[in-house]
Order: structure tokens, then C-alpha cells, then sequence
């Protein structure tokens, strides 16, 4: 099986790589995916008879068709204040016209009732500035878990009969072959390509470091985000989500001036695991059905930890820490905020007379055997500063669970194609460490598919 090109990686990036190619182009493209389709993508973990994590072969959240934001809540931030650097490569304004690009092949692809949130001319601006927070500008689109499914599903069927997909096929490795063109390994078989992209988001991470050092291409230490995520009830959020939806807001610690942020804001929504590499982490969702909204909201409180040399390895730390999470409590911890500032653990009887009820079945205990004092510090700082715009966020009955973990590609070193040293191959998304976004990482698989056809 040859092919004009082929996408290793069936995430946004992959998706509207493939997308742009095949609604412009007659070109033979094959997307390769380690996971599953769309529709056989299951997590078996019902909280009932399933509790925690059971290892699958592949995990059905981080992989298959759609990637890891197939089951995210759906949040396009079109802005360059956050989510990647795409804009470093190809410039502000053309970053934005992609976003907006892809927002509206969301749309009419199933999208059209979801609400796009703004914080432009946002009064919640200036309350952040008196209280030493600062709001990030950006436009929202959020489609929701369930509506995403069905963008992603109306995506896939439009493709379908032209792209072959290849799922359950990861690929080893890739070749170089001295006529310029690409082989790729996956098992015994292997198929070859004028134009290679890769598109294998933050799971792949290992894997693209090794395909990195065989091919040669040079890369730079990246970073790893620390944190918890916090559930409390909607109503002390809402004044802020029904207006902006996803806010941003970042916050200087006093202590050690380290940043401390929100992330991927769940109006309404539960808190999930997510597994990667085989560690049982943190994440949210939300819904746009009525019916599948909870009386909960839920965010990240996330701190940036940079290294430096000698230390290479940001994955390798935040993967050490989540592991101690995951031995001490069998998978996610989660700590009512009282009993954090209290010193002590919580146990199964607090957390049953909390008035915040989880929405993740978590183990009881104690964060701060976790995570390292700094990073703790600064949450809890974070939180009483929240307070100060939201009253309510520092209650004692606010739940903390931990740990949640962003890991970032090493940094692939590009040209302003998101082409490697080696001609024709490219790197996208969240996997080449430039994207930490929906909307950076497809908005990449449109330029480097319009880059290919000349456009």
C-alpha cells in the first residue's frame, strides 16, 4: 500500500490534515491510528464494576479516531495568548484565519447550535486586574462532548470513502529511503510515501522522541504542567462561565512567583480519569445535552515547572509524580480543600458528608504526600485568590483531585513549514510540542496539508 501521503495519527491534527488534502486534492492518503474507530472507542470504567484503570491494550480515551480530544469537552480556543506557539511559525494573523477555518468546518459539520463565548469587552477583565489575576483574551467555541462526537463522526463519514484508514495499526517506525520518499513499519507490513506527517499527539510522546533520534532531527527540552482539578458547586462559577465559558485566568504566587492557571473549565460537567502510558491521571468534561449536566463545575489548577540542563526529562518527572498518586491511592486522590488546609488526609466519612458531591469515584487521602511543596503552595495560594472573584472557591467542601498532569512533546526543531530537517516530513499537533490545543493542532494539519498542495 503506497500513497501520495501518509498521517500517522488520527487526532485533530491528522483529521484536518487529511480533510483539507481530500476535499482539495486527488492525492492517495492513508491514515494510520493505533486506536479504534470513533464508534468502538469505550472506556470500560463504568464507576461501578469497573473503578479504575484495567491497562487496556489501547486506551480508548487517548486513542482512536478523533485522539485524546474526542471525549474532551470540545473547547476551540481561537486565540494566540495560549494554547501553542503555531503562530511563532506562521505568523499571528494567519494562525487565527486557521482557527476560524476550522471553526467553521465545525460547524457545518454539526456544530451550527453550539455558542462561540468571547472575553472581548469582558468586565471580568478589570475584577481579575484588582485582584492580581490576570483574564487571557480568546474566543470559545464549545461544542460539548457529545456534540464534538458528532463532528467528529460527521467528519469521519465524509472521509471515509476517501482516505483509507488503517486503525489498530501503530507504526514502529519510520524509514528514510534514498530516493526521498517514506517507509513505514508497523509489524511485518509496511507501506511507503512521497509526504509523511506525523500527527501523534501527547501519547506518543516517547515514540516521537525515538523517531526523532533515529532520523537525526534535533529537538529542545519542553516543560510539564503539575496541578489538581478542582470541583465545587456550578453556582459559585457561574457568573463567570455563563458569560465566558472557558476562562483563563493566571496568577503570580507571592511566595515563589511561579504562575498558576486555570485549564479546561467544565461548567457543569464531571471529572474524569485519563490514562497515559499506562498512569491514571485527572481530566473534565461537559455537555451541551441538558440532560447530562451536573449541579458541578470543574477546572485545573495547573503549575509549569521548566528544566534546564542537565535534566532532559519534564515527561519523566510529571510521570514520577502521578505514579506516587497512583500508589498511594490506587489511581486519582481526591482531598476536600479544608482538609488540605487542615493537614490532614481525607477519608471515605469526609468525603461522604461533603456538601460538594463527586462526580468521580475517587480514593480518599492526602495531596500533599504528592505533590512537591512549591507546586501544593501555589495552588492553595491560587484558590484563596479565586475566592476573591468568585466567593465560595476557598470553602472547605471544595474538592481537590490530583494529580492532573499536561505533558508536552519535546520541542521538534521545524522550519516555518512544521517541516524536520528531513524534506517532506512533518510534524503536527500536540506531538511536535508547538500546539497544546483542538484548535492550534488542527489548524496545523490545515497549513502543512495546504503547504503540500502548494496553496
Amino acid at each position: 500500500m503506497n500513497y501520495d501521503v501518509i498521517i500517522i495519527g488520527a487526532g485533530p491534527g491528522g483529521i484536518f490534515s487529511a480533510y483539507e488534502l481530500a476535499m482539495k486534492s486527488d492525492l492517495s492518503v492513508g491514515v494510520f491510528e493505533a486506536g479504534h474507530p470513533l464508534e468502538k472507542r469505550h472506556c470500560p470504567i463504568d464507576g461501578k464494576k469497573i473503578k479504575s484503570c484495567i491497562k487496556c491494550p489501547t486506551c480508548a480515551i487517548m486513542n482512536g479516531f478523533g485522539g485524546a480530544g474526542a471525549f474532551s469537552d470540545g473547547k476551540y480556543n481561537i486565540t494566540n495568548d495560549f494554547g501553542g506557539t503555531l503562530y511563532e511559525y506562521i505568523g499571528k494573523e494567519k494562525a487565527l484565519e486557521l482557527m476560524y477555518y476550522v471553526d467553521d468546518i465545525n460547524v457545518s459539520h454539526g456544530g451550527g447550535q453550539t455558542r462561540m463565548f468571547s472575553t472581548a469587552g469582558s468586565e471580568f477583565k478589570k475584577l481579575c486586574m484588582q485582584n492580581k489575576l490576570t483574564l487571557l483574551d480568546a474566543s470559545v467555541r464549545h461544542l460539548g462532548t457529545d456534540i464534538n462526537y458528532i463532528v467528529l463522526q460527521n467528519l469521519y463519514n465524509e472521509l471515509k470513502d476517501k482516505v483509507d484508514f488503517h486503525f489498530h495499526t501503530p507504526i514502529d517506525s519510520i524509514e528514510v529511503l534514498e530516493n526521498g520518499r517514506y517507509r513505514v513499519h508497523y509489524g511485518s507490513e509496511s507501506s511507503e510515501c512521497d509526504k509523511c506527517i506525523v500527527s501523534v499527539g501527547r501519547s506518543g510522546s516517547k515514540w516521537m522522541e525515538k523517531v526523532c533520534s533515529d532520523l537525526g532531527i534535533e529537538t529542545s527540552s519542553n516543560r510539564v504542567d503539575l496541578g489538581v482539578r478542582v470541583e465545587l458547586p456550578a453556582v459559585i462559577f457561574s457568573h463567570l462561565t455563563d458569560q465566558l465559558y472557558e476562562s483563563k485566568i493566571v496568577y503570580r504566587t507571592q511566595k515563589f512567583e511561579d504562575n498558576v492557571r486555570t485549564f479546561c473549565m467544565n461548567p457543569n460537567g464531571i471529572v474524569v480519569n485519563e490514562n497515559t502510558n499506562g498512569i491514571v491521571t485527572v481530566n473534565g468534561h461537559s455537555f451541551e445535552d441538558p440532560a447530562r449536566k451536573t449541579d458541578n463545575t470543574n477546572f485545573a489548577l495547573l503549575v509549569a515547572k521548566h528544566f534546564s540542563e542537565p535534566f532532559k526529562d519534564s515527561n519523566g518527572y510529571g510521570e514520577s509524580i502521578a505514579r506516587l498518586s497512583n500508589m498511594l491511592g490506587g489511581g486519582v486522590i481526591v482531598q476536600r480543600f479544608g482538609d488540605l488546609e487542615r493537614g490532614r488526609r481525607s477519608n471515605q466519612k469526609r468525603i461522604d458528608e461533603c456538601r460538594t458531591r463527586p462526580t468521580l469515584a475517587a480514593t480518599p487521602g492526602d495531596l500533599s504526600l504528592v505533590l512537591p511543596k512549591r507546586i501544593l503552595d501555589g495552588i492553595v495560594e491560587m484558590i484563596y485568590a479565586l475566592d476573591a472573584i468568585a466567593p465560595g472557591t476557598a470553602n472547605d467542601d471544595t474538592l481537590l483531585y490530583g494529580v492532573e498532569v499536561k505533558f508536552y512533546n519535546m520541542e521538534v526543531k521545524l522550519n516555518q513549514h512544521l517541516e524536520t530537517c528531513r524534506p517532506g516530513l512533518y510534524v503536527i499537533g500536540d506531538g511536535s510540542g508547538v500546539t497544546h490545543s483542538l484548535s492550534h493542532a488542527s489548524a496545523s494539519g490545515v497549513y502543512v496539508a495546504d503547504t503540500i498542495l502548494g496553496l
